[in-house]
């Protein structure tokens, strides 16, 4: 049984690199792995990752370790993974595209089934055998197809806007691919892919 605790954030996205570690050696047929194994490989201390999934309950044996199937399904419960995720994408442009067609390669129940744009030469065309839609309906089809979850590939000065249609919505979590602080007075969940912030951070370690 998984415990229902309020974890860090730190934690929460270290879960994801267990997870796809988890799945890496599920796939290669390994079926039991210590925290020892696992922070050498995936650098992070033993104890660090005894910890966070002991905040959880008690997934392994003292001497055995963790059995990777097992751990595998309850990472996935606590990450609500266990579960159909249905995600909107607005801003069909060459980002927007991309992230779409990635959909064909994701193994959980996490989906992007809708994609809106403002321009009306792209509405009626599809990205991965979706429709893309305009922006007037985004509000009835994220009741209709029970949308949680959405990506905003828009250009910075329409962000803002398309978050707040979002959130109007009543989506509860924005991964926000355009570089501006998108604010809200509303408990949504807020999360920023900024490449360029990356590539600048990468770069400080160049010789």
């Amino acid at each position: 049984m998984v415990k229902s605790v309020k974890i860090s954030e730190a934690v929460v996205r270290r879960l994801p690199i267990y997870l796809r570690y988890l799945s890496h050696l599920q796939q290669v047929g390994v079926t039991t792995v210590s925290s020892q194994q696992m922070g050498k490989t995936l650098d992070v201390n033993p104890a660090q990752i005894r910890k966070d999934l002991a905040a959880f309950g008690d997934f392994g044996k003292k001497g055995i370790g963790y059995d990777v199937h097992y751990l595998i399904e309850k990472i996935r419960q606590i990450l609500k993974l266990d579960q159909e995720i249905h995600v909107a994408l607005v801003g069909a442009g060459h980002l927007g595209h991309a992230i779409s067609n990635y959909n064909a390669y994701l193994q959980d129940n996490m989906r992007i089934v809708a994609i809106f744009d403002a321009d009306p030469n792209k509405q009626g065309k599809q990205i991965a055998g979706i429709s893309i839609q305009p922006m007037d309906e985004l509000k009835q089809t994220v009741k209709e197809k029970q949308i949680r979850l959405a990506i905003i590939t828009v250009p910075a000065s329409a962000a803002q806007s398309v978050a707040d249609q979002l959130i109007d919505a009543g989506i509860e979590g924005i991964l926000n691919f355009a570089p501006i602080t998108i604010k809200t007075d509303k408990d949504v969940r807020i999360d920023y892919a900024d490449v360029t912030s990356s590539l600048q951070s990468l770069a400080y370690y160049l010789t």
